[in-house]
């Protein structure tokens, strides 16, 4: 279907009152939603992410919080050794079964393995859609409760036509809102308006944007506080990336669970995550949204599968899965130390962990044979990548 049926089909679909109703004079009727020359193929992109059993590899760790990875398993921070464990992810056999998308960083989209091949094109052989981090890091919110605002919409347009150009169809942009901060009201907004923005332009350029509002699990509250916190989030998101013409078909969401905060007394049971946090998104996410992605936000490898296959245990309106990092990579890490002959067990724990959380979006996860590894919590506090 070429763009310009897939517009006129859109706007065919409207009420009669809506569509019969005369411009006013001198003013040009715009489109509810951007129907531009990528429409067809962003919606066939994010459907695809968006495939049954599948979920995201995000592995687009700034090089100094790469950095702090690779020293945690005594290795040094340069240009070779992330590019070799960069390498054994992205060329890990298998991986399409249950991976559909890979979040890289820009170094990484740009680079080429060691053998040659580049990045981009180990992860097509792979049938793994390329994607990118393209925001540029929190700064201080000044006027705030010591709260953070995301750079990157500065000449955003031209790197996301760069991006698209190298192979990347996706895109990730990351804010924060802060609980124990409050939060404050301008936090919020700037938080929201600024992924409508960066999802606007990344749409036109060809790039399906993640829109990831991380409700930080830095605090004592419980999770009530979350839910409330996480609902009004939502809520301003979704009014700017309407009020910005973003085609909510063509994008994909990666929340936080709605947990009670990390140094709450209290832990919540699978069943208790699943229930508040379906029922944050079903006040909030329009169904037209395809994906939900989850980050695991410091949780162990255990929990956050665990708390996805939760939520699978009854239909949902969009397809409801993971976006992780750390609940993907940690024990793959531990395991590969930078020696040359851990690269198939490292990449076996890969494919383990990738098929729990590809079995738990489809409500089949047991936690039959996991190790201790897996169930230690990630959770640092004031994270940042």
């Amino acid at each position: 279907m070429a763009a310009t049926q897939f517009a006129a089909n859109t706007l065919a679909a409207r009420p009669a009152a809506v569509a019969s109703r005369p411009a006013r004079r001198g003013l040009r009727v715009q489109a509810a939603a951007y129907n531009g020359a990528y429409a067809e193929e962003l919606v066939a992109t994010a459907r695809k992410i968006a495939s049954t059993g599948k979920g995201i590899l995000a592995m687009d760790e700034s090089n100094a919080t790469c950095g702090k990875r690779l020293e945690s398993v005594g290795l040094e921070n340069t240009v070779e050794n992330r590019q070799a464990y960069r390498e054994l992810l992205v060329s890990t056999p298998g991986l399409g079964q249950y991976i559909s998308g890979a979040i890289l960083f820009e170094e990484t989209l740009f680079q080429d393995t060691r053998k040659g091949t580049s990045m981009v094109d180990e992860l097509n052989k792979n049938g793994i859609v390329p994607g990118i981090k393209v925001d540029k890091g929190l700064h201080p919110l000044d006027n705030s409760n010591n709260e953070s605002w995301c750079a990157g919409l500065d000449g955003l347009s031209q790197r996301c036509a760069d991006y698209y150009k190298q192979g990347a169809r996706f895109a990730k942009w990351r804010s924060v809102v802060s609980i124990p901060a409050g939060p404050s009201a301008i936090a919020v907004r700037d938080c929201a308006y600024g992924l409508a923005r960066y999802a606007a332009i990344a749409q036109n350029a060809g790039l399906v944007p993640i829109v990831e509002p991380e409700i930080l699990l830095d605090g004592d509250h419980d999770i009530d506080r979350t839910l409330e916190v996480a609902e009004m989030t939502w809520a301003e998101t979704f009014k700017y990336l309407a009020d910005n013409n973003v085609l909510f078909e063509g994008i994909l969401l990666k929340p936080s669970m709605v947990t009670p905060g990390a140094e709450h007394a209290k832990r919540s049971t699978p069943d208790e995550v699943a229930a508040y946090t379906l029922r944050m998104l079903r006040r909030r996410v329009p169904p037209a949204v395809p994906g939900i992605m989850f980050l695991s936000g410091g949780q162990s490898e255990l929990e956050s599968t665990l708390n996805l296959n939760a939520m699978n245990q009854s239909p949902n309106p969009w397809h409801v899965s993971f976006s992780y990092a750390r609940a993907l990579q940690n024990t793959v890490l531990k395991t590969w130390k930078g020696e040359e002959g851990n690269v198939e067990a490292a990449q076996a724990m890969l494919l383990k962990r990738a098929k729990a959380n590809s079995d738990a979006q489809q409500g089949k996860y047991t936690a039959d044979g996991e190790s201790a590894e897996a169930a230690k919590g990630m959770f640092e506090k004031g994270y940042v990548y």
